[in-house]
């Protein structure tokens, strides 16, 4: 590893980070040093962390990765305590490995040098710690089966951002490319374009062509069988039903203490799609309905998509 003559950072480059933030201003300090932007910046390093380490390998694009975290966050690195942090993080790469106790290691210093009482709710915190681990799966420019099976045990272990954006997406969208035990290219192209969507990565270094991008806006996946809970819910519905008329569906909502409306609003908690000529999570366009309620839940609406069959069950 290349180090700076002048202060020992790592080098990325000609110019060293690290020493080229001596001469910030302390407005600019400040900006990157305050609890909530250092708890962020904490939750995504240990999920790029356990994104990068996943599938139990390690490849020089990944470890490549965290380099780059740590230049890109060297600010941070001239403030007590986290200065401690990095240093922890620089000898552990020194060798270009990442051993499974320096890991653990980083991970729990990370964990000690969080602002007291931590800045964001257990929810917003997981999140960006998902947000990390997309990250590190698509640090190398690869998904494969191990990394999917891997990021499927760690949702499962973390049900309670169910509903929330993009745990129902992710969870049901790999649940289906996991069914026949394969990735396809295909497949993996598709992932690679909804992570993008999600993880502060360049989509240009992926290979996401326009027209992967331009599929993937009309598509909307249903949650894997959720909770529904109907009495003073708002329901909606969209496509077509293999069983029963919108209208004898808004009256069964209605019979049960439900709410229904046609159309989508902030008050929406569950959309309905239709299952005749679908699939749950094919890539099928379902319409503007489902667009509308995909683009709610990027803004932060805890709007569910939910398959017909899941709400039959739940009647």
């Amino acid at each position: 590893m290349e180090r700076c003559p002048d202060c020992g950072w790592p080098l990325e480059g000609k110019t060293c980070q690290h020493c080229k933030l001596e001469n910030y201003d302390n407005d600019t300090y400040m900006k990157f040093c305050t609890p909530s932007v250092i708890d962020k910046t904490l939750n995504t390093l240990e999920g790029i962390l356990t994104g990068i380490t996943i599938d139990k390998r390690l490849n020089e694009l990944e470890i490549s990765e965290l380099k780059s975290w740590c230049n890109s966050h060297a600010i941070l690195a001239q403030k007590q305590p986290y200065n401690e942090l990095f240093q922890v993080i620089i000898k552990a790469l020194e060798d270009n490995i990442l051993t499974l106790e320096e890991k653990e290691d980083i991970l729990w210093l990370s964990k000690r040098l969080h602002s007291d009482g931590l800045y964001y709710d257990t929810v917003t915190a997981d999140l960006q710690k998902l947000q990390g681990i997309i990250h590190g799966i698509l640090s190398d420019g690869k998904i494969t089966k191990e990394e999917l099976e891997g990021l499927r045990e760690w949702l499962a272990d973390n049900e309670q951002l169910s509903t929330y954006y993009p745990y129902d997406e992710i969870y049901s969208l790999i649940t289906a490319v996991l069914e026949d035990g394969f990735v396809s290219k295909d497949e993996e192209n598709l992932l690679k374009a909804f992570f993008s969507q999600f993880a502060d990565i360049k989509t240009e270094e992926l290979n996401i062509t326009s027209e992967i991008k331009d599929c993937l806006c009309k598509h909307g996946i249903c949650a894997l069988a959720p909770e529904i809970t109907i009495q003073d819910h708002m329901f909606c519905f969209t496509g077509k039903s293999t069983k029963a008329t919108r209208h004898e569906i808004a009256e069964l909502i209605k019979k049960n203490n439900g709410n229904y409306h046609d159309s989508i609003t902030k008050k929406t908690n569950y959309l309905i799609i239709g299952g005749e000529g679908n699939t749950c999570w094919a890539f099928s366009c379902y319409g503007r309905k489902v667009e509308k309620a995909m683009e709610m839940r990027k803004n932060g609406a805890n709007i569910v998509l939910v398959n017909e069959i899941d709400f039959w069950d739940s009647i």
